[in-house]
């Protein structure tokens, strides 16, 4: 139970909470992770699950901003690939990095629906959708 005496501040602080949009938390990271566009200048990220020309067809879940989220290890190191390549006038792109568990979970939902093959030509051509 809040106190009486601080339960203006409760309120206050609990409408900011429900005007804030949760996006603007997205900048917070747990320890060890980062950013890559923010730690390997001039990589390219097309994060295909984040829009619809992806194997499901669709943005699949727990894709709420089109950001690349890695382990600051595997940036480092993608980093240091990244400044081997420019010398060559060469470059990484990443099409895919962390998944949340929603997305996993979006995925399975997807293959349990066999009927659901409308990206098959372009993603899976030679497999049935039965063996994926």
């Amino acid at each position: 139970m809040v106190k009486k005496s601080r339960l203006p501040l409760f309120c206050v602080l609990l409408i900011l909470i429900c005007l804030c949009p949760l996006t603007s938390f997205a900048g917070y990271l747990p320890s060890g992770f980062v950013y890559v566009e923010d730690t390997v200048p001039g990589i390219q990220i097309e994060l295909r699950y984040f829009s619809n020309h992806n194997f499901v067809g669709e943005r699949i879940e727990g894709y709420t901003a089109p950001r690349c989220i890695l382990t600051k290890e595997a940036a480092r190191a993608l980093k240091s690939v990244q400044e081997d390549l420019n010398q060559f006038g060469l470059g990484l792109k990443i099409y895919d990095a962390y998944r949340p568990q929603r997305a996993v979970d979006h995925f399975v939902r997807w293959a349990k629906n066999t009927g659901d093959v409308r990206m098959k030509g372009e993603f899976y051509p030679e497999v049935a959708k039965e063996k994926l």
